[in-house]
């Protein structure tokens, strides 16, 4: 009796098991149907390479997950639990589940461009509050309705299953099928070995559009056996970016009628309290949270360009005036300077012209040539570079008689990139192609992102977050600069990354 009985269960458990396997083949379906919704929330590839490995990812990354799901959840009910109808029940129900949170999750993803997890948590539940504020009824509408057909397509799949066991293990298909699966989840990670090597976009643009996503790169397999030059790779890389710029685009960059009160911006090697003191006397304001960086080359190509640094021959291209001024109207933008070390590296720069919209003047000691400056009604003072030399970029105090500025930068942080944009908005020269930086005349929309020599920094609030080349990360306080005991922000990163457009 006791061996008949053993042999019943053993039956009862090998034919769950086979049950769930062909159920979690019908889930795979049913999940690529899913999926596909964040292919339709990306650019379509534009070149071969880049469509087999789409195919072989989505294929292979997807049933890859519904295998991991059916090994965590259904396969541990099976032998511990083996009484068909309360496992196939269960099983359709945890299915369902898994399938609502899929689409939760492309649906998060359709609208913020990162997938829901710890670090995305306030953003995802402010995307839900606005749901659920606008059209609560719809909203809840949907959300039974979803969950019911899903149920019921859980019930079909679990009951044909397990009528048809027979049948589908004598088909024809598992084998060919077991094949694809298996072959295309190893050649999408092959694919993207050599992609990432050889810096092919069009692939590696597409590793973090699936859930759980972890594609096997050239740093972790070429850099190991001396393959790849990890340095002259991260430089390819940053070459292989466009960072969004008028000067890309001139004919984009137009200019209306200028204002009638100009502004002036004095830059100075650094401000000491003395110099403060005095300047704050003249009706300026200090604004703390404004973010320079410490490299000389680096705040000129931030202010005066609108750039990033990201190439060591910086010195070279300070020789040449930006591209952008040449479709400036006349009397819109005057580049002055009274410190030599600047003159020299600037030898573009021409006289101080008084009737300019836009006034921009290099002077190391301010408070002695205050009288010149006396009748600008708009005055920004702001040190060239940060001295704080751990930081790539670090907050400076910035003296301001602009009213409408102050009030914007009341709540908000700024950075030399921000210098730029600001003034030619004053000015009215408005461009269709986004700058790095934000008009602070306006509200940010995005988080402050610096490029440093393949060194990222985002600044959204208090918090400034580095992500270096290496891979290593830090957060600190970006007021105090102190460290934070925090993971990496991947949604602020991302959000923040929106600044660049990537070319083939």
């Amino acid at each position: 009796m006791v061996i008949e009985h053993n042999l019943s269960l053993v039956k009862k458990v090998n034919r769950l098991l086979s049950w769930g396997h062909w159920f979690s083949f019908f889930n795979i379906l049913l999940a690529l149907a899913i999926t596909s919704v964040y292919w339709l929330s990306e650019p379509s590839p534009e070149t071969l390479l880049g469509w087999l490995y789409l195919l072989c990812y989505w294929l292979g990354h997807t049933a890859f997950v519904c295998f991991m799901f059916f090994i965590i959840t259904v396969f541990p009910l099976s032998l511990i639990f083996p009484y068909q109808k309360h496992v196939r029940g269960l099983a359709a129900i945890l299915a369902t589940m898994g399938m609502v949170v899929l689409i939760f999750d492309a649906y998060v993803y359709a609208n913020l461009g990162y997938h829901i997890g710890s670090t995305s948590y306030d953003q995802t539940i402010e995307l839900l509050r606005q749901q659920v504020v606008t059209n609560l009824r719809n909203f809840i509408l949907i959300v039974a309705c979803v969950a019911a057909i899903l149920i019921i397509i859980e019930l079909i799949i679990s009951n044909y299953c397990w009528k048809k066991i027979a049948r589908l293990k004598q088909s024809p298909a598992s084998r060919p099928l077991l094949v694809i699966f298996i072959g295309s989840f190893m050649l999408s990670h092959v694919i993207h070995i050599y992609a990432d090597a050889r810096l092919k976009w069009d692939v590696t643009k597409l590793d973090n559009v699936l859930p759980f996503s972890y594609p096997a790169t050239a740093k972790t397999f070429l850099a190991r056996y001396q393959l790849v030059d990890l340095a002259q790779r991260a430089q390819r890389q940053a070459d292989r970016l466009s960072i969004t710029n008028p000067e890309l685009s001139l004919r984009q960059l137009q200019c209306a009628a200028t204002s009638s009160e100009s502004v002036l911006v004095i830059i100075a090697n650094e401000l000491n309290p003395q110099t403060t003191e005095f300047i704050a006397k003249q009706g300026l304001r200090s604004h703390g949270q404004h973010f320079a960086p410490n490299n000389r080359n680096e705040a000129l190509l931030n202010i005066l360009y609108g750039q990033f640094l990201l190439h060591d021959n910086s010195q070279q291209q300070l020789t040449q005036p930006p591209a952008f001024i040449e479709q400036l109207p006349l009397n819109t933008l005057s580049i002055s300077s009274l410190s030599a070390a600047v003159s020299a590296q600037l030898p573009w720069l021409g006289a101080a012209n008084n009737a300019a919209a836009i006034n921009i003047v290099f002077d190391d000691a301010p408070a002695v040539n205050w009288q010149n400056y006396q009748h600008y009604k708009h005055i920004m003072v702001l040190p060239l570079t940060s001295k704080q030399f751990k930081f790539v970029l670090a907050p400076v105090e910035m003296m301001i008689r602009w009213p409408a500025l102050r009030a914007q930068l009341k709540q908000h942080s700024s950075q030399h990139l921000d210098i730029l944009p600001t003034l030619l908005s004053s000015a009215g020269c408005y461009t269709e192609r986004s700058w790095l930086g934000d008009n602070l005349l306006q509200t940010p929309t995005l988080p402050k992102l610096s490029i440093s020599l393949q060194d990222i920094v985002s600044i959204r609030k208090d918090k400034m977050v580095v992500l270096r080349q290496d891979g290593s990360f830090g957060v600190w306080s970006a007021g105090t600069l102190l460290p934070l005991n925090e993971r990496l922000d991947t949604p602020m990163l991302i959000d923040a990354l929106k600044r660049l457009e990537p070319v083939e």
